[in-house]
């Protein structure tokens, strides 16, 4: 798989957009709402454990795990939409937040290389020894009001991540 998770297709969620060559599948989606962790709320610009919505799930490839990516969502953006159930519908939850009136503006990705936790070991069934790469993007609106931050940890061999810079 190659990637840059920002500048998706319309109606696909980066995933999507990502894995058209081979089958996707989502095995696994847990939504709820939840104290922010304090890096998150920081990049979210909330007050420390301020409530958020999580959206957490693992990604598969012709059967085989590849990431899992967790977003948080600051709860007055979320609650009483769509963003709250498995489903959000078409487009996903940027679509959902873009109807709540923030339209999307830029994003910005974190990017590192590390051993995986125990956890992620077993969730992305990798083999001893197999780093991951870990990606934080934050999405912001228009207005530069931080709307999404999504964590995701992706199995390193599986992945090249491209990207395109102006040079101006």
């Amino acid at each position: 798989m190659t990637g840059s998770l920002v500048g998706t297709e319309a109606g696909h969620s980066a995933y999507d957009a990502e894995a058209e060559k081979v089958t996707p599948f989502v095995d696994s989606i847990r939504v709820y709402p939840d104290k922010a962790p304090a890096d998150i709320a920081q990049r979210l610009g909330l007050r420390k454990g301020a409530e958020v919505l999580v959206r957490s799930r693992r990604y598969l490839s012709d059967g085989q795990p590849t990431e899992t990516a967790t977003s948080y969502i600051p709860w007055e953006l979320a609650k009483g939409t769509p963003m709250v159930e498995t489903n959000p519908g078409p487009g996903g939850i940027y679509a959902r937040i873009e109807e709540g009136g923030h339209q999307l503006g830029r994003f910005t990705e974190d990017v590192t290389a590390r051993m995986p936790t125990p956890d992620e070991v077993k969730v992305l069934r990798l083999a001893p020894g197999s780093p991951v790469i870990g990606l934080v993007r934050t999405a912001y609106d228009v207005d530069d009001q931080a709307v999404e931050v999504c964590d995701t940890v992706m199995s390193a061999d599986l992945y090249v991540l491209s990207y395109e810079l102006p040079a101006s």
